[in-house]
């Protein structure tokens, strides 16, 4: 009975899961449909999987170990921290991009599987801020290029393959911004150290440049920005957009 259950309750969520993708090209900025095909695409198997690759690394292994979450941070109390401290700099990125911190959700993270989602829940923005993009679609794609080269979950090309579906068919005057993104993304991903399990909290005090430096990440933040006047570039690469 329960092999039946599960039988049935797997196209089900293939099928939501695809709802939720047709929703995310039609609109990149749906924050919940990222939350939803989360749900739907890591499931156990998957879980299990990131658990041994995630702890290879020291830092991994002592995160999954210890299960430290991130303590509540107060934006105000991180923005009268010194200038160009990385709780100073994350409290403007998100005072820049009108974000809440209450948006995410506080996900259970008893066991191991657990604190993997939860953990990447709750440092999403810090981890934009770190790698240094912004919030838009090419600055999200980016951050999920640098993702996919640190961790191999099936999230990130997901949202990837979402995203340059929407480019293709709905926004294609921003080929450039979002392709160069994704590629420095993912050059910064495959050189930096292994972010997941850093605890933030005991670096906000610190020069946001000195954390960069420490993870392998250029000193000024990731950026693409230069690539939006692509006229400057190869010509060749003109006559493809």
């Amino acid at each position: 009975m329960r092999n039946a259950l599960q039988a049935i309750a797997k196209p089900i969520r293939q099928l939501r899961a695809a709802r939720n993708f047709k929703r995310l090209v039609e609109n990149p900025d749906r924050l919940e449909e990222v939350f939803n095909l989360s749900d739907r695409s890591l499931d156990p198997r998957v879980l299990s999987r990131l658990v041994t690759e995630l702890s290879v690394h020291e830092r991994g292994r002592r995160a999954l170990t210890e299960r430290r979450r991130l303590p509540r941070y107060d934006l105000a109390d991180l923005a009268r921290l010194p200038q160009e401290s990385l709780g100073q700099e994350f409290a403007a990125h998100m005072a820049r991009n009108q974000l809440d911190p209450a948006a995410i959700p506080t996900l259970p993270g008893q066991s191991e599987a657990e604190f993997i989602r939860a953990h990447l829940y709750e440092t999403h923005d810090i981890w934009h801020a770190v790698v240094g993009f912004a919030t838009d679609v090419a600055g999200e794609l980016g951050l999920q290029g640098f993702y996919m080269a640190q961790i191999r979950g099936p999230l990130p090309p997901i949202i990837l393959a979402a995203g340059l579906l929407n480019t293709a068919f709905g926004a294609s005057a921003e080929f450039h911004p979002r392709m160069a993104a994704i590629t420095d993304g993912w050059q910064a991903g495959v050189r930096a150290e292994p972010l997941f399990g850093v605890d933030w909290d005991d670096h906000w005090g610190r020069p946001l440049c000195e954390v960069r430096r420490e993870l392998g990440l250029p000193v000024d933040g990731v950026s693409a920005e230069w690539r939006r006047a692509p006229s400057k570039r190869d010509p060749r690469l003109l006559r493809s957009s």
